[in-house]
């Protein structure tokens, strides 16, 4: 059976690291659109780059919650594909084999002039003056507001084959990423797990878990496994 899990900043809040956006628009203190907009890049790039460095130490500093290890250990019972909005490898580092970064990821570098060269950082930093073999400054490997989402056709193309899609901790707020649960099937079980249910009056076969990360996960581990 055919698991497609997107998930969204509610996931990865559980392991302290903050909401990409906050009820006040702010994102660490910082006006979203000074920090991730290539308008803000070409303003000031030293500034965008230590806010991602900053962001970057914070990700490396958390750890997978019991949220992130649970979609992991549904592996051994079903074909597990994970589509996230989140920047972070938590997934990754909990377990998860099949892991799709709309956003991108933070541990990684691009180009700043080819968005599909990418590289490993190693350590926690990408430094001013640090460029890619085309002679471009290193950016974060992040897609930003106002770019385009490379990966939106992968991820609606994986929803298309879901036997059961499960949406955890985002608001479907934010397209063109809210948009993928229209690929879902429209009789497969849609479970939606945040404490507070989006608007999915128009989809069918909806199931709400109004709870946090963890313990929504916890609760849909057992009537998966219970419905084998």
């Amino acid at each position: 059976m055919k698991l497609v899990v997107l998930t969204g900043a509610g996931i990865s809040a559980e392991s302290g690291l903050k909401t990409f956006r906050d009820s006040d628009g702010l994102w660490e203190g910082y006006n979203v659109y000074d920090v991730a907009t290539p308008e803000a890049w070409e303003r000031n790039p030293e500034l965008v780059q230590e806010f991602y460095n900053e962001r970057r130490r914070q990700v490396l500093a958390a750890k997978p919650n019991r949220g992130h290890e649970i979609l992991a250990e549904l592996e051994a019972y079903f074909d597990v594909e994970i589509i996230t909005q989140n920047i972070d490898d938590l997934h990754e580092r909990a377990g998860s084999t099949k892991v799709t970064h709309l956003h991108g990821i933070i541990t990684k570098s691009q180009s700043d002039i080819r968005p599909d060269v990418t590289y490993p950082i190693e350590g926690t930093e990408i430094n001013m003056g640090e460029l890619c073999e085309y002679g471009s400054q290193l950016r974060p490997h992040v897609v930003w507001f106002g770019e385009a989402v490379p990966m939106i056709e992968v991820a609606a193309k994986i929803c298309t084959t879901a036997d059961v899609f499960v949406l955890i901790g985002t608001s479907l707020a934010v397209y063109p990423a809210a948009g993928l649960i229209d690929f879902v099937p429209r009789l497969t079980p849609k479970y939606i797990i945040d404490p507070v249910t989006p608007n999915v009056k128009r989809y069918q076969n909806v199931i709400s878990i109004e709870k946090q990360a963890i313990s929504g996960l916890a609760e849909l581990k057992k009537i998966l496994l219970d419905g084998r």
